[in-house]
């Protein structure tokens, strides 16, 4: 299925899950010699959680990864059994799309995608050590004594290093269920001096699809016209299901209160913090007494694969409560758990120590991404696995690195908030992260990045050529909507209510209004008709945010040029007078990238970064010359 081994390579990536996969490809992509090496190559593009991809925040990041010709969207599509736009209510900029998806389709078109790289080589095997000569990366070493030559290095090793599975009192180390633990490179990382901490997250227990009462629980189909998440895909040949809603109740709510003490997590077996977000079923019961009941989605694994992955109560409750308390919950009274839910504790490297192509700022060409980096989530992995794989590519062949900004992506952002800010908990996007969340949707990825893909030369031809053509496309349905303006009576007449100022305005002018669509444009001018749909709607969201978008583009353009301010590796901030010891402090242990970066921090004032600019600004100059 993968190609043979070579001596020596210019990429290796550590790690087979999502931001490994993407990290390859990536890395690939660009050219250059690449090795995967994993524990065991079966189970590259395991989905270890959740059988589900995208959301909200989630499925730009998706999006984003799939202009830049990533695989995580087209794989996704693939394997997708149940399609939905999330916020379909709301506006364009705030809707996520997602899917459930088959574990094993998903698997094995991931695996399927990377068998088709010829210059990837996929190893069996652990890694032990990381070797540096003179502060440059030479070589990995295996378990087994064996070196792997490589200029750069991709660790995306996800809850492996020093992995502690726990279920209830019961405490083992695995890196998830049924796996080891990666203990040697997590002891090779404490040699180092890296920063490290302790996260945790956790899963429900697998569910018997065929114990469970469907026939008295509410059903949730998926959407009859599928989003999908790469730009290249037009349908779905996968059957398509639905997913079941059900509730906890107070008697689960009394089972689970009763039985605290023997959580791992409230029994003290853990001192890793968990995701805010997605919190345990003992985490509900406990923050949110008031309620007396939370929703349950019953989502089906694949569609030749019973089990069933109750959404919303994960747990680390041992395995006779959990077996009680889901019981108590209404169809699944007499339901067969299949694999119990648990907790899992990973040590972190805190994402300050890297910069904004994701390399250690103390080792040149160790590149971190994913879990590691004190993320959560598939589609956050992915697009790390993205920008690490793609700055590996370029650290081995001497060639600058690539950086996405805040002001332009999704990417950016979640990459900007992990680097100067850290991490207190598991990190995951929304939408509400993004300042530019207006220009940054999920619908016109490809219009922010595909230019960059093919820029830096990641894109395939097949991907530039249908970008182009959706280019040209829009550009002609422009050109002919401002070509032509309408009196207040004409607009009037297509239904279109409009002051009766006198005033003539074009259809793109219409087309911004909040309540008008695409088919009321065609009343006016019926020869519309012939721009493709796809188009059509694409039209109408851009000229839906075209009015809002003048002053968040002055806004972005400000950031931009404090993000093109860098400050030099290993600035000497203690050497500012006037700066007070507090943000010295701050500045050393954060080391912003630019003076954007410099401006989020905690506590940092107009008077602090105007001492900063003083000094900062002859600095470049004196670069440039």
């Amino acid at each position: 299925m993968f190609h043979v081994k070579h001596d020596s390579f210019d990429v290796v990536v550590v790690g087979g899950g999502h931001a490994g996969c993407e990290a390859a490809h990536a890395a690939s992509r660009m050219g250059v010699r690449v090795a995967l090496i994993t524990l065991d190559p079966a189970k590259i593009g395991v989905m270890s959680c959740n059988p589900a991809i995208g959301g909200l925040g989630k499925g730009h990041l998706v999006r984003e990864v799939d202009a830049m010709d990533g695989v995580m969207g087209r794989v996704a599509d693939k394997a997708g059994i149940q399609f939905r736009l999330l916020n379909r209510r709301k506006g364009p900029a705030v809707q996520g799309p997602r899917a459930q998806s088959d574990r094993k389709i998903y698997r094995e078109s991931m695996q399927a995608e990377l068998a088709l790289l010829s210059n990837l080589t996929v190893i069996a095997g652990e890694v032990a050590d990381i070797v540096a000569e003179k502060g440059t990366i030479t070589a990995v070493v295996l378990a087994d004594g064996t070196n792997v030559a490589t200029r750069a290095v991709v660790v995306t090793t996800g809850t492996f290093l020093r992995g502690m599975v726990h279920i209830g009192d019961v405490s083992y180390p695995a890196g998830r269920m049924g796996d080891d633990p990666s203990n040697r490179l997590a002891a090779r990382f404490a040699d180092m001096g890296l920063p490290l901490g302790r996260l945790k997250t956790g899963t429900p227990p697998r569910l018997d699809g065929r114990t469970i009462n469907w026939d008295i629980l509410e059903e949730q189909p998926g959407d009859d016209d599928p989003t999908f998440f790469s730009f290249l895909t037009s349908k779905t040949d996968t059957r398509q299901v639905s997913c079941g809603i059900t509730h906890t109740n107070a008697r689960t709510h009394q089972i689970i209160h009763d039985n605290l003490g023997r959580s791992a997590m409230y029994g003290g077996h853990i001192e890793g913090i968990g995701p805010r977000y997605c919190p345990s079923i003992e985490d509900k019961v406990v923050r949110f007494a008031e309620k007396d009941s939370h929703q349950v989605f019953l989502e089906p694994e694949g569609l030749d694969d019973p089990t069933i992955y109750p959404n919303g109560i994960s747990t680390s409750l041992p395995v006779d409560v959990q077996e009680a308390y889901v019981r108590s919950i209404l169809g699944l009274e007499n339901v067969a758990i299949l694999q119990p839910g648990y907790a899992i504790e990973y040590d972190y490297v805190d994402p300050q120590a890297l910069n904004l192509s994701l390399q250690l700022r103390a080792q040149p060409g160790l590149f971190l991404a994913g879990q590691i980096n004190g993320t959560t989530g598939y589609e956050e992995a992915a697009a790390q696995g993205l920008v690490a794989g793609l700055n590996a590519a370029q650290h081995a062949v001497g060639a600058a690195p690539i950086t996405f900004n805040r002001s332009s992506s999704y990417i950016g952002v979640m990459i900007d908030d992990l680097t100067s800010r850290g991490v207190a908990e598991p990190y995951r996007m929304f939408t509400s992260r993004a300042e530019f969340r207006l220009s940054l949707r999920a619908d016109n990825a490809d219009q922010r990045l595909t230019p960059l893909g093919q820029e830096i030369g990641c894109v395939s031809g097949i991907r530039s050529d249908a970008f182009g053509a959706k280019m040209d496309a829009l550009s002609r349905g422009r050109s002919a909507l401002d070509a032509e303006s309408w009196t207040p009576r004409e607009i009037m007449g297509a239904g279109i209510k409009v002051s009766a100022d006198g005033g003539r305005r074009t259809s793109w002018d219409l087309l911004s209004f909040p309540n008008v669509t695409f088919s009321e444009i065609l009343a006016l001018n019926p020869a519309h008709s012939d721009i493709p749909r796809d188009i059509q709607d694409q039209l109408w969201r851009d000229a839906l945010y075209s009015k809002y978008l003048d002053r968040q583009e002055r806004d972005a353009a400000i950031l931009k040029r404090d993000e093109a301010l860098l400050i030099p590796e290993g600035f000497a901030y203690d050497d500012i007078s006037g700066l007070s010891n507090e943000l010295k402090q701050k500045l050393n242990r954060a080391r912003p990238a630019s003076m954007a970066q410099a401006a989020r921090i905690e506590g940092m004032t107009p008077a602090a970064l105007s001492l900063l600019l003083v000094r900062i600004r002859p600095l470049r100059q004196e670069k440039l010359a």
